[in-house]
């Protein structure tokens, strides 16, 4: 059975989930005493790991929380047993609500539907959870790889060898990126994958085994490339290679600064672009999971908690940026968020490994700070 199709029936079936949550009431607290939320996450080797993490600190200390939220963080790292434990931990320890990086779509079932027979409210973020009593928060993955490739393929006219960099093996979030480029890539014959490997959404090791595959399979026999996360790093591989702005390959993958940097038209003065950080006109299709994915679910659990309706599924909109529609980011303000800029000047976000999808209107208590540090935006 196909994972996504797993997922949408263990998350959408309204008789399902309105039996479930009709059993659990909402833990009840003091008015007095602040809601015992823990964070539990996985994998952290990457940027948009801490950034997600720094703006769920942020979404806990913003005004409209910080009188009511304790957070608590542990990290089990790829391992589903240790998060397992983690969790059991957390129900015993009195939590009202776990939030969840999962590292398997399905490993933790049984501990999530314990916790929720206990009472506690839990919630995934950006991967997925599909035991039916949990909550959800992420964007349409299958959709994220089914775009990404249809945007590569027109702009190789449908022909010619490109590489695929996958992202953390296991989660759903890989397997459904994949699938969807793979259901796009099999109608175009003459699209030809000659390498893949697992870049662990992580610029460092999307270049270690970009390495790799370079040493046998040279750019000259490469046409385009997709990549989870490391379209930046494939940029500055190949100007290190002599490569000329004008004869990058396109790629298609991660909403890095850096990467969207290189997206701007070549000459553009933008300051602190230096070396590959900088214009350059690359071709780029650039989206990725919304970093705000966690802050929202704590925000709506909150609200759950407080006794209001919210829904199992929410389906984040995704963010697609091309080199149409990129906007330099003077300030980085939420109002100029707002306004439409969607990538940041080196003097403010000086890592371009930084993950730039940072803006949602339903969050404004996080902005480019609450990103960066874990501050709110007041």
């Amino acid at each position: 059975m196909r994972l996504h199709k797993m997922i949408a029936r263990g998350l959408l079936p309204l008789a399902m989930s309105a039996a479930i949550t009709a059993g659990l009431a909402a833990p009840s607290h003091a008015a007095d005493k602040k809601l015992k939320i823990f964070l539990s996450m996985s994998y952290i080797g990457n940027d948009w790991q801490a950034e997600a993490e720094n703006e769920i600190r942020a979404m806990a200390a913003s005004k409209s929380l910080r009188d009511k939220v304790d957070l608590r963080i542990q990290v089990a790292g790829p391992n589903a047993q240790r998060q397992i434990q983690q969790i059991n931990s957390m129900v015993q320890a009195g939590a009202n609500a776990i939030l969840v990086y999962p590292i398997s779509p399905t490993a933790l079932n049984a501990v999530v539907k314990n916790a929720c027979q206990r009472g506690v409210i839990v919630a995934a973020y950006d991967s997925v959870i599909s035991e039916p009593c949990a909550y959800n928060f992420h964007i349409d993955q299958l959709l994220w790889g089914k775009n990404q490739a249809n945007w590569l393929v027109k702009q190789l006219n449908g022909k010619g060898n490109i590489v695929l960099i996958n992202g953390v093996p296991g989660t759903s979030v890989d397997l459904l990126r994949k699938q969807g480029e793979l259901e796009v890539l099999k109608n175009y014959p003459d699209i030809h994958i000659v390498a893949q490997a697992n870049g662990m959404w992580s610029q460092a090791v999307a270049r270690t085994e970009l390495s790799k595959i370079i040493a046998t399979h040279p750019w000259t026999s490469i046409d385009g490339v997709l990549m989870q996360a490391g379209c930046y790093t494939a940029n500055a591989m190949q100007k290190e290679a002599g490569i000329a702005d004008d004869k990058l390959r396109p790629c298609g993958g991660e909403a890095s600064n850096g990467g969207r940097l290189q997206m701007l038209p070549a000459g553009t003065q933008v300051d602190g672009a230096n070396g590959s950080y900088r214009p350059m006109g690359a071709h780029r299709m650039s989206s990725g999971s919304q970093n705000f994915s966690g802050a929202l679910a704590l925000k709506r659990v909150v609200e759950k908690l407080e006794g209001k309706d919210i829904p199992k599924l929410t389906v984040i909109e995704q963010n697609l940026v091309t080199n149409d529609n990129i906007k330099l980011c003077e300030t980085g303000s939420w109002a100029e968020m707002r306004a439409g800029c969607n990538v940041f000047k080196p003097s403010l976000i000086p890592n371009p490994g930084w993950f730039a999808s940072v803006y949602s209107p339903d969050v404004p208590e996080v902005g480019v700070q609450g990103a960066l540090t874990g501050k709110p935006e007041e």
